[in-house]
């Protein structure tokens, strides 16, 4: 029930607003006269407006996942945050289709790049979608605790979208209004303003957005939501005295708790648990709106039900043995085991999304963004080290099955805490984001390049790379209409 009354929704917006909304960044959306006139006029055409948001999140230039070529690439944020990581690769097949995502693995992409052109195609779609709602709302005659629920919801969305632009890309546009005009000239801002406006945003997310939603109605935003990706925000400008004030609201709502199994977080079964904060909703069963991770992540057919199988996001050898011994963590994040029926080597691939899917790039698996894990461990950032920092640590490696860690476990404490956001999160797009708020990017990457042995291009290590390289370049489209390049590209 959860999932087909969201699903409807989205099914109808999705196909009410795709043809305006795919054609790249430089249309943003403005709506044809026939739309202005006949849609916004009620309680409802903003609801199914609002799901249209939600919808762009399953989009493979965002959270989803799919090798189709639908809006210039896609393969959006795994792509740009795991796969730029330490924690995976693109696997031995470098072919075709595939030679495109394996550059951005080793840092050699450029601005044709069409991965990297779906993802900024994918996020500015969903923000022209939230800036719709964000216009059109304000003179919609309606109940003002449904209105202030869905500018909730559309501004903690395009928040989301924006957080994971100005990461990415550094200087970007950022519309805050419906684009009505194809000629509009939009100013690129700094990552700061972007930070700077996401911070007012979230603030005004969280007093409206509800503590819960009827439980016929999962998946949606809440204030629990908003204030993680604040808090996020917060850690992101260095701001840890906000960035606590926010997390300690979201525990302090007793509305999320660990769940007791590391295991009991992943598959169907398992969705909108206790520990989620906040899930892109997808469902298999032929409707369009099905996940293609499995299909994309593990190495072969018959893992799925003989359809076709990527082997993407490959866990590296270096994550591999990361994991202390006897974490109960490594079995249910990955498996090591599986014999290739061809070559008979061993093959690794990710199990946190893994199911049988309806048919390809049809799963029911949804995508965890925010967990209640994450809220502990980034409150044990925002504090600083000292015996509340471990014990809110040593909650999450408990439940691993591992001893507790002090101020006398050897390392500083920022690589104990980094260490284990990449193990208990690891493969749900936390990385390469850690590493930039960490400052460690360029330290970890470059350790790597030279240190790992990759399957990409010839078995060989890579070039480390520069400072320049922890942004990726604007689309070339973009910049061929005014926009300003990366250094670098």
């Amino acid at each position: 029930m959860i999932k087909r009354i969201f699903m409807a929704s989205a099914l109808m917006m999705s196909s009410f607003l795709v043809q305006s909304c795919s054609d790249g960044f430089t249309t943003l959306a403005p709506q044809s006269e026939r739309n202005v006139e006949n849609f916004y006029r009620t309680a409802g055409d903003i609801e199914i407006a609002v799901s249209g948001i939600y919808d762009a999140l399953q989009s493979g230039g965002t959270y989803g996942t799919t090798d189709a070529v639908a809006t210039g690439g896609t393969n959006g944020y795994w792509l740009m945050t795991e796969m730029r990581s330490d924690n995976t690769d693109q696997g031995g097949d470098v072919t075709g289709l595939a030679f495109s995502i394996a550059v951005v693995n080793v840092f050699a992409e450029d601005a044709l790049n069409e991965f990297v052109l779906g993802a900024w195609v994918g996020s500015y779609s969903g923000i022209a979608r939230a800036n719709i709602v964000l216009t059109r709302i304000v003179d919609i005659d309606m109940d003002q605790s449904l209105k202030d629920q869905f500018t909730g919801e559309a501004l903690f969305l395009r928040s989301l979208f924006y957080y994971n632009l100005a990461l990415l890309f550094g200087n970007i546009p950022m519309p805050l209004t419906e684009t009505v005009s194809v000629s509009a000239q939009l100013e690129q801002v700094p990552a700061a303003t972007v930070f700077t406006q996401l911070i007012a945003d979230l603030q005004e997310a969280a007093g409206k957005l509800p503590d819960g939603h009827p439980s016929t109605v999962g998946g949606r935003a809440t204030k629990g939501a908003a204030q993680t990706l604040l808090a996020r925000v917060y850690l992101t400008v260095g701001d840890k005295v906000n960035a606590a004030t926010a997390l300690r609201a979201v525990m302090g709502s007793g509305a999320y708790q660990l769940v007791p199994n590391y295991a009991d977080l992943w598959g169907q079964a398992n969705e909108l648990n206790s520990e989620s904060i906040l899930e892109v909703q997808f469902r298999g069963g032929g409707l369009g709106e099905g996940s293609g991770y499995a299909n994309a992540f593990t190495p072969d057919a018959s893992l799925v039900g003989g359809q076709p199988a990527g082997g993407r996001n490959r866990p590296t050898v270096d994550l591999i043995t990361s994991y202390e011994p006897g974490d109960l963590r490594f079995e249910v994040s990955m498996d090591t085991t599986f014999l290739d029926p061809t070559s008979g080597a061993r093959q690794r691939y990710v199990r946190k999304y893994f199911s049988v899917p309806f048919g390809e790039n049809d799963a029911d698996n949804n995508f965890i963004v925010f967990r209640y894990a994450d809220v502990l461990l980034m409150l044990a950032e925002a504090i600083g080290e000292g015996g509340e920092a471990y014990d809110l640590i040593n909650q999450v490696r408990s439940r691993a099955g591992l001893a507790d860690i002090g101020s006398s476990t050897p390392g500083t404490f920022e690589d104990k805490l980094l260490q284990e956001r990449r193990i208990e999160l690891a493969f749900e797009n936390h990385r390469w984001y850690d590493l930039l708020r960490f400052g460690k990017a360029l330290e970890v990457m470059q350790a790597h390049s030279s240190g790992a042995t990759l399957d990409t291009f010839v078995d060989a290590t890579f070039p480390p790379p520069s400072a320049n390289q922890l942004l990726y370049p604007i689309p070339q489209r973009e910049v061929d209409l005014g926009l300003t390049q990366n250094p670098g590209y």
